[in-house]
């Protein structure tokens, strides 16, 4: 299997080093050269994860020279539950949260902290940029991984204090910076460094933001293995209903769908960041400051991953085709916390209930079977949730050994040569 950058089709690269450069030479993002096909059929109901995902991971992996360690890299990677709980008789809930940083994020970050340790040789710098969930994953997996720096940005004061406490906690070879901005300055500080070739080579740059494709394919699995399970239990295709910011995860759901798996619609839901809803509605696509919400994780103005996805629908005839969206107030989120509660027993994240919402007062079809997609553990969000729900919500032991940790971060403006300065510090 090989990969190419969604600007350039004439070079080719191996999985690993489309991992290692993370973004391509040439400013785009990689994506394969060839989708593998897959006939759901095939596969047996008795599914368990870890091999489904090998199974489906394979063929990306085919010549590469981790190819012979895949199976090793799922089993140690996705060492938690994937639970599909009923909601109702056409609605299922998809928990992405039981990792140990509590978000969908440690998917993807664990996969590919497994993948570059197997390989990296000289010291190296993974670069982050989050808007909440991707920090904490990316130092949860990294931590101690030897000759790996990480650098996570996040925007100071626009996290939750859970979510900032599972970024900062960890010391070592992780290094935290408060930027003064929102994520489109974090993530623009990622984008500079990548372009600039001098201070890329001589810091040996990777990155671990869903612009890695190292990041993105194990998001496909949880699609594939959820699709196939709802065909299981009732012989239909299964509709998707995803939170995204970044668009990342929408991605991976695409791709899934595009590889064979028993998928039916794909609808996005965001906050109140919605440059891709008026895309969808318009046919123009302008980048904006983002917003800061409730749903903080979603809070992107310029979603990296609208690139791969206008590489996989080229027009905008076949993107609205293929995807719909729907832009959820704060109001709305608060509601739906309070109804999903109340009504159904359940608490969920605000990211989470944009879905409920979306399910429940979207435009989609009643019809079919619906898949909502759970990205974060509620009670990261206690501030938020507990004054809707008036009652107390229970922090998960992993989250509890974060919170009594030390914290260690660097307050910083949005510059490049600023941070450049500090890295020289233990370079």
């Amino acid at each position: 299997m090989k990969y190419i950058s969604t600007r350039n089709s004439t070079r080719d690269y191996s999985l690993s080093q489309a991992m290692f450069i993370g973004l391509a030479p040439d400013g785009g993002l990689f994506v394969p050269k060839k989708f593998p096909d897959f006939n759901y059929i095939d596969f047996s109901s008795d599914l368990n994860y870890q091999q489904l995902s090998c199974n489906i991971l394979f063929p990306f992996f085919s010549g590469d020279p981790l190819e012979n360690k895949l199976e090793s890299l799922c089993c140690d990677a996705f060492n938690f539950n994937v639970p599909l709980r009923r909601l109702d008789a056409s609605t299922y809930i998809l928990e992405l949260f039981h990792g140990l940083t509590l978000s969908f994020k440690d998917f993807g970050a664990r996969f590919l902290a497994a993948c570059l340790n197997e390989r990296v040789g000289k010291r190296t710098i993974v670069m982050v940029a989050t808007s909440g969930d991707t920090g904490s994953a990316v130092a949860s997996a990294f931590y101690k991984k030897p000759n790996i720096d990480v650098v996570v940005l996040f925007p100071r004061g626009q996290i939750s204090s859970r979510q900032e406490q599972q970024i900062t906690c960890w010391g070592e070879n992780i290094h935290a910076f408060a930027v003064e901005g929102c994520f489109d300055d974090c993530q623009r500080l990622v984008k500079s460094a990548f372009r600039d070739l001098k201070w890329r080579k001589k810091n040996r740059l990777c990155t671990a933001n869903s612009i890695n494709i190292g990041r993105l394919l194990p998001q496909v699995c949880y699609y594939a293995f959820a699709s196939l399970k709802v065909f299981c239990k009732q012989e239909r295709f299964a509709n998707f209903i995803v939170p995204s910011g970044n668009l990342g995860n929408v991605t991976a759901a695409c791709w899934a769908k595009k590889m064979g798996f028993p998928i039916n619609k794909i609808v996005i839901a965001t906050n109140a960041n919605c440059v891709i809803s008026e895309y969808l509605k318009t046919g123009n696509y302008q980048p904006r400051a983002s917003i800061l919400t409730l749903a903080n994780a979603m809070d992107v103005g310029d979603p990296s991953n609208f690139e791969r996805l206008l590489n996989l629908f080229p027009n905008y005839d076949s993107f609205r085709k293929e995807l719909s969206s729907y832009s959820v107030s704060d109001e709305h989120i608060k509601r739906t916390i309070k109804e999903v509660f109340e009504q159904q027993g359940m608490v969920v994240c605000p990211h989470t209930a944009t879905g409920c919402w979306v399910r429940k007062y979207g435009q989609e079809e009643r019809k079919g079977v619906w898949v909502i997609v759970a990205t974060a553990h509620p009670c990261k969000f206690e501030t938020i949730i507990e004054p809707i729900i008036q009652e107390e919500i229970p922090v998960e032991p992993a989250l509890s050994k974060m919170i009594s940790k030390e914290n260690h971060f660097i307050e910083i403006k949005p510059s490049l040569d600023l941070l450049a300065k500090y890295i020289e510090k233990w370079r």
